[in-house]
């Protein structure tokens, strides 16, 4: 079998990559890598990067609330961790505080207590300070404040 690399033209680079966005939101790094692995030239990337942009199918602040929402509702991430996976996105600062405003401060509150409450009892630990260590370690890797996770930690300790 042949090893051959695909070429695209413009017109079916632009459709190729207005699916792409249409499946899910994407951010301009995801858009750049992709036109990387379809071996666009430079300007053509530019053109077609501009493309989506005009018609809405590239836009990071929509990207960015999405990608918030998600990672919180799904996956219960903290702000920590969200702001760090969009920065690794290349997301602005302006996008990155308007992504965090989609998070309801009761719900993240909530989140935490309810996500520590049961982590807290399937850790299997006699020692009580071990105990809230690996639960301190745990909330704190998935991105919540270390003010918000030692508040709760003592909380469910002393029940």
């Amino acid at each position: 079998m042949q090893n051959k690399k695909l070429t695209y033209t413009l017109e079916e680079a632009k459709k190729r990559l207005e699916r792409y966005c249409i499946y899910q939101d994407r951010c301009h790094d995801e858009i750049e890598a992709k036109l990387k692995e379809m071996n666009m030239i430079p300007e053509a990337s530019e053109v077609i990067i501009l493309y989506l942009m005009e018609h809405d199918f590239l836009n990071e602040e929509r990207f960015s609330k999405s990608f918030a929402r998600g990672k919180f509702k799904i996956k219960h991430w903290g702000k920590q961790r969200i702001i760090r996976e969009l920065k690794r996105r290349k997301i602005s600062t302006y996008n990155m505080d308007t992504a965090l405003k989609e998070i309801d401060d009761d719900d993240y509150f909530s989140t935490i207590k309810e996500i520590a409450f049961k982590r807290y009892e399937k850790i299997n630990e006699q020692n009580r300070y071990k105990k809230n260590k690996k639960l301190i370690d745990f909330l704190l890797y998935k991105g919540y404040e270390s003010n918000l996770v030692y508040e709760v930690v003592s909380d469910i300790s002393k029940k």
